[in-house]
């Protein structure tokens, strides 16, 4: 009777534990979600503000993980091809102090310009592209998209004939110009002038 009693105690404790067991398993798995919500809609807000470069100049392996370490504290200021407007806006975001920026940056884009004539086509720099802004193909010329190259400069170092420059932006063909020499002028420019014989050259 005694061990009956005992072992039908035992199995009601057992029970017991694994309700509560269970109960609290699912309460801290709803919070875990919650919270995991709020930090992942973070982690996009920041990423979403990094120039997507994927050059890892900042140590990691590109902006999302960058982004990812920046929300658990890491610095924001790791990320030339950003600059400054990067790190004040993520600064902004985040509520906290805007730092110098750590590492080389330009005031001014710049892009790869690669000197074709120079060019053996080993295709190196188009397997360190990491945004494909290279074409070209083996044994062959390549060349630069620029609309498409970020300035990260991932290209430079692979080039083993060091036939490729970092040089600044042109400006869009969409965006105005101010004229810098004055304009050509064709014939039918020119104002009829009356001649002493009364005809007009």
């Amino acid at each position: 009777m005694s061990d009956a009693f005992s072992m039908d105690g035992l199995l009601s404790a057992v029970g017991v534990l694994t309700a509560l067991g269970v109960g609290f398993g699912a309460l801290l798995g709803a919070v875990s979600e919650r919270f995991k919500g709020d930090e992942s809609s973070l982690v996009e807000q920041i990423d979403a503000l990094l120039p997507q470069t994927q050059c890892g100049q900042c140590g990691y392996p590109g902006c999302r993980p960058y982004a990812e370490a920046i929300n658990q504290g890491d610095a924001l200021n790791k990320c030339p091809p950003g600059g400054e407007s990067t790190i004040t806006a993520l600064a902004d975001l985040l509520g906290r102090t805007p730092e110098p920026l750590d590492g080389e940056a330009t005031d001014e884009p710049l892009v790869a310009f690669i000197r074709e004539a120079e060019c053996i086509g080993c295709t190196k720099c188009i397997q360190a592209c990491p945004v494909d802004a290279i074409i070209g193909a083996a044994k062959q010329m390549h060349t630069v998209i620029e609309d498409e190259c970020t300035g990260c400069d991932l290209c430079l170092d692979p080039c083993p004939v060091d036939c490729i420059d970092m040089l600044p932006r042109r400006t869009p063909l969409e965006q105005w110009q101010p004229v810098t020499h004055p304009p050509l002028v064709i014939a039918s420019d020119r104002h009829p002038q009356e001649t002493p014989h009364g005809t007009y050259v």
